[in-house]
């Protein structure tokens, strides 16, 4: 009923970017009734990228990088208890603590956690570490400054360049081991990865690739001290960096009728989610990084983004479409956008790039990694990656939200030789794990679990 669109309780889960932004949103569309937003860190909402950025090089303290909030949002604070349940047919989210939370709408902003080394004894020697919160970032910053001989970090996708970038920065030394064939490939494919290769090991980098690690060893004070790898050799170390990618964080609805699991929770374009039956609910929306939605744009496929700027546009959509009429509701329809800085140099991208399966470099030279390099998929543009070449990437969002043809054909373009021809954007097999990518396509059933129906007997 309308009546209670603008009032009632509403109540969400997670309180990082995607919850307050949302929360925001909420108040300013006219949302009267009862906020409350549930946490499980004990902080209010915090910036995460600076966490593998600035704050290694003590350009920021991992402790003062607080949200801005945009407007007073008069709202009930359950900070450092995470959620452990909900029940639909009640509408409650019950919380760690035992205590329950009534609603009558929900909003699922729970996000991603690191994934953790997955040998529990390992993960727990001394000097090694994850990179996601606020108290990783104080730990892991504590340790590099004491000046360990050598920084270990296990995967080569955004966060784990990144984290290199500032040890080598810092005069530390490095080495970075990747299952694929060269850092970002699960991101930016092999073409774009050599490049990343190349900026890695002319950096001083140690980079081992093709390789797994098998065995963190610790010495008799528990204390990492080496490195063991797939093709045998051993790296003295006394720090390991953790950085494997993320896990959603859906465990919490386990047995609660929606349709989430490991890939995320799905949603429709209104950030509605689905139940395990692929039937969309009315009162239970979810943003953000844990969210599965279609998208126009992208034929359909639901995407998985762990985007900064898609946590807060997706917030706003759900917020509003909580509390409109349903005529007025409006698809989230933001084109992912990603960036990254690293060795001085920055990285941004537009659309999806592991849609691609052609790549051209239409804009400077890979060799001189300066370039723009854009992704084609089934004839039309569907992505483009640039490296300290920004300037361009507004003019290809809007060439990829309009459908533009690929191979691309401008006056602009630069007739250097490798920007002639479309060449194999050289994505690893889909199948097979890799480190990096921040957009995850994962089909276009709504719900993970399949329905099986028997027919009736006569």
């Amino acid at each position: 009923m309308e009546w209670i669109r603008r009032e009632g309780r509403i109540v969400i889960v997670g309180a990082s970017l995607a919850g307050l932004r949302a929360a925001e949103t909420l108040r300013a569309e006219g949302f009267t009734g009862e906020l409350t937003l549930i946490g499980d860190e004990p902080y209010e909402p915090y910036d995460r990228p600076p966490l593998s950025k600035a704050a290694l090089l003590g350009m920021a303290s991992p402790r003062h990088t607080e949200l801005p909030h945009r407007r007073e949002i008069d709202a009930k604070w359950r900070l450092g208890v995470p959620a452990s349940g909900l029940d639909l047919s009640a509408k409650r989210v019950r919380l760690a603590d035992g205590d329950e939370v009534e609603y009558d709408r929900l909003l699922i902003a729970t996000g991603v956690r690191a994934r953790p080394w997955p040998k529990e004894a390992e993960a727990r020697l001394d000097g090694v570490f994850l990179l996601r919160t606020r108290d990783d970032a104080t730990r892991l910053l504590q340790k590099l400054k004491a000046g360990p001989r050598r920084v270990f970090i296990i995967g080569a996708g955004f966060a784990g360049c990144e984290v290199a970038s500032a040890c080598r920065e810092m005069g530390l030394q490095v080495t970075m081991a990747e299952r694929a064939g060269a850092p970002l490939v699960g991101a930016l494919g092999g073409v774009i990865g050599a490049v990343a290769a190349d900026l890695q090991t002319e950096n001083g980098v140690d980079l081992r690739t093709r390789v797994t690690v098998t065995a963190l060893e610790g010495d008799t004070s528990g204390r990492v001290r080496a490195v063991h790898l797939s093709d045998e050799s051993v790296v003295e170390a006394d720090v390991v960096v953790v950085s494997l990618g993320s896990l959603r964080n859906t465990e919490w609805l386990t047995g609660s009728g929606l349709g989430a699991g490991p890939r995320g929770i799905a949603c429709d374009a209104g950030c509605r989610a689905f139940d395990f039956r692929g039937i969309v609910t009315d009162d239970v929306f979810v943003a953000g990084d844990v969210a599965r939605s279609p998208h126009a744009l992208f034929g359909y496929q639901f995407l998985s983004l762990e985007h900064w700027g898609n946590a807060v546009a997706q917030a706003e959509t759900a917020a509003h479409n909580m509390i409109c009429r349903g005529a007025d509701r409006r698809p989230h329809l933001w084109t992912p956008a990603f960036w990254s800085s690293q060795f001085r140099v920055n990285i941004k991208s537009v659309g999806v790039p592991p849609m691609g399966d052609q790549i051209m470099i239409t804009q400077g030279s890979l060799a001189e990694r300066r370039f723009v390099g854009v992704y084609g998929y089934q004839g039309r543009v569907i992505a483009a990656v640039s490296f300290d070449n920004n300037r361009w990437l507004e003019f290809y969002r809007r060439q990829i939200e309009r459908g533009a043809p690929f191979p691309v054909e401008f006056p602009t373009m630069d007739r250097r030789p490798e920007g002639r021809q479309p060449v194999p954007a050289d994505f690893p097999d889909p199948s097979l794990p890799t480190h990096g990518p921040t957009v995850t396509l994962s089909g276009y059933s709504p719900a993970d679990q399949q329905l099986v129906f028997t027919p009736a007997r006569h």
